[in-house]
């Protein structure tokens, strides 16, 4: 069964934005609130950063959390054992 596709209006940093996808309204409403609330800190912490600096930033911590996440759950998942031998 495939989800179906919607589209989502959300407001970040000031400006509209038409997200097309299939997560639920919960879920976009939740990255819309964190985009918004990340981008405030940006700014409380470096107040002339340009909107597409603070997006590039944004976008490199959610990538870096990502591989991280990705690695952690390498190193959880259960080993294969391999009987073979020969190699």
């Amino acid at each position: 069964m495939t989800e179906e596709t919607h589209r989502f209006k959300a407001v970040i940093a000031g400006k509209s934005y038409t997200i097309v996808g299939q997560a639920t309204d919960e879920h976009m409403r939740a990255v819309t609130e964190l985009l918004n609330d990340q981008y405030k800190q940006l700014k409380e912490l470096s107040p002339k950063i340009s909107k597409e600096d603070a997006a590039i930033l944004m976008a490199f911590n959610a990538i870096s959390d990502q591989l991280k996440m990705a690695a952690a759950n390498d190193q959880s998942a259960p080993k294969e054992d391999n009987a073979e031998t020969g190699d």
